[in-house]
Formats: structure tokens, C-alpha cells, sequence
């Protein structure tokens, strides 16, 4: 690796490793597998020829040359972002952080907002992190509970989606003969949604994905059928690609949230892109 191919991504992967020391709690923050968060380290290590961790049994720590490097490359890294934000900036922009499984939601959305409002521009940058920091953004949609701050955009509400030209189950119970697809890791989506209806299933045949969008993708190719928020399946069905068989929902307690910078902006921006993305949701027509 030559001087000139310096991993920025595994900078800011440092940077959060350095902060928990635990590899399993920098990937769950940064939205990564802990392979990826590794792969990542090692690639910055050979980059620097040193090693930036000690692996212990119950964590890491820093080597000696790390504990140096760590303030002045957090330091520097603000200091970028301040710079390259302040370049960018322009009166009527406004700089959106929004999580990637969010786009389904949001993209056409910030489409018709910009024909809406010519004057003002979005400027989207997406992300696999849920954080509730706005680091150098205006504003930032998060995935969190009512706690989090910032404006409600949607609650999450799950309901069951498939590919429309996949044969759809009789009877509730037919589900168990589908293969389910995680939007997580584990099955907690699933097993809500079963719960709040009490349908003793089964789940037989599983898989796992790292995100909602990650299971949309399998679902729409008729690889099994998916628990996923009604918003961010929306466009999906109203395409025809996805269909509903039971119209049979679940509130997880969560929303999609908006919190935004309250100094150093057009206001009047910003409260006409709060306002757009508050429109109605056409409602989810099911295919019973």
C-alpha cells in the first residue's frame, strides 16, 4: 500500500475502535460486521507499518504509538470536516445525514422537494450509523425511541411483505412454510410481530441480513418474505414489486426522528424541508 492510499474509512474506524476498545461495540456503532471493523484496522495498520492494538482476552487496548497518534488524528479529522463543510456551504443548502435504509423513504421525497423549492438543495450524504450526533450536518434523520430528540417523521410499524409474483400463503399459519427473512441479526423483528398477534409459528427456514433495505432486496427477489417498516416498503408496493398478505401491523416503540442545528441556518429552508417531509403516506392497500 503506497502513502497515497491512506484508508480514510479506517481512520474514523480507529477513531471509534479507540473509544470503546471492544470490537464487537465499534461495529454495532458503526453499522459494520466485526470481520469489516477488523479488516479495516489492519489495512490503516499496514498503512502506518505499526500496530495501532493489543488483542486481550476481554477487549484491546493501545499500543504506545496509537495513545500518541490518537489526539492529534481526532483533532485533525475535526478540523478536515470543518474545512471541506465550510467550502461546500452555500446559503440555501442544507447538508442531510440520513441512514441508508432510509431511502426508500426519503429519496423521492427530497426529489419532489427540490421541484418544490428550487431555491433550496439538499445536500444528502448517506450512512450506516444510528447516532444522534449531527457532527457537520444540518440535520440528521436517526433511527431511535421518543428519547432521542428532534421531530417524529414516522413511527416504525412493521407489517409482512413478499414478492408479488410469489404464491401468497391461504391463512397466516401458511407463513411457516416461507423462508424468513431478518432485517437483523437475530429474529427480534419477527418475533415481535408473531407475538403482538399470537401465532404460535414456527420460523423453520431463516435468513439474516445486516439491514431493512439489505431484506427488502431479497424479499423483491422472491428469496422468502420480510417483516419491514410500512414507510420504507411503501414505494416498493405501490410498484407492484412487493405485496402484503395480511395487513397486520406492529408498532416497535421506535421512529425515524429529524433533529437539526438551531444555529448558522436558513431558517426558513429548513423549516419548509421539516414541513415537506411531514406530508401524508398514501395508506398500504393489502393483498387479501
Amino acid at each position: 500500500m503506497t502513502r497515497r492510499d491512506l484508508p480514510l474509512n479506517g481512520l474514523q474506524t480507529f477513531l471509534v475502535t479507540a473509544r470503546h476498545l471492544n470490537l464487537t461495540h465499534a461495529a454495532t456503532e458503526l453499522c459494520i460486521t466485526q470481520g469489516a471493523v477488523s479488516r479495516q484496522i489492519q489495512a490503516l495498520e499496514a498503512w502506518f507499518g505499526f500496530p495501532l492494538f493489543r488483542r486481550h482476552a476481554r477487549g484491546l487496548s493501545l499500543t504506545p504509538r496509537a495513545g500518541q497518534l490518537l489526539p492529534e488524528l481526532r483533532q485533525l479529522l475535526e478540523q478536515l470536516n470543518h474545512l471541506t463543510e465550510k467550502i461546500r456551504l452555500t446559503p440555501d443548502q442544507l447538508r442531510l445525514k440520513a441512514p441508508s435504509c432510509a431511502m426508500r423513504w426519503l429519496v423521492p421525497r427530497l426529489v419532489a422537494f427540490e421541484q418544490y423549492a428550487p431555491h433550496v438543495h439538499v445536500a444528502l450524504t448517506t450512512t450506516l450509523d444510528h447516532r444522534r450526533q449531527l457532527e457537520d450536518f444540518d440535520a440528521a434523520i436517526i433511527y431511535g425511541t421518543a428519547d432521542s430528540g428532534g421531530v417524529t417523521l414516522f413511527d416504525e410499524e412493521l407489517i409482512p411483505v413478499m414478492a408479488s409474483h410469489l404464491p401468497l400463503p391461504s391463512e397466516v399459519n401458511d407463513l411457516q412454510n416461507y423462508t424468513f427473512l431478518h432485517p437483523t441479526p437475530d429474529t427480534r423483528d419477527w418475533l415481535l410481530w408473531l407475538r403482538q398477534h399470537d401465532l404460535p409459528i414456527t420460523m423453520v427456514r431463516n435468513q439474516h441480513f445486516e439491514t431493512m433495505d439489505l431484506a427488502l432486496n431479497a424479499a423483491v427477489q422472491g428469496f422468502g418474505i420480510t417483516v419491514a417498516d410500512i414507510h420504507l416498503a411503501a414505494e416498493e408496493i405501490a410498484r407492484g414489486r412487493l405485496v402484503v398478505p395480511f395487513n397486520l401491523t406492529v408498532k416497535t416503540g421506535a421512529a425515524y426522528r429529524l433533529i437539526h442545528r438551531t444555529d448558522s441556518l436558513p431558517e426558513s429552508a429548513l423549516q419548509s424541508l421539516i414541513n415537506w417531509l411531514h406530508r401524508p403516506v398514501p395508506p398500504i392497500a393489502s393483498a387479501e
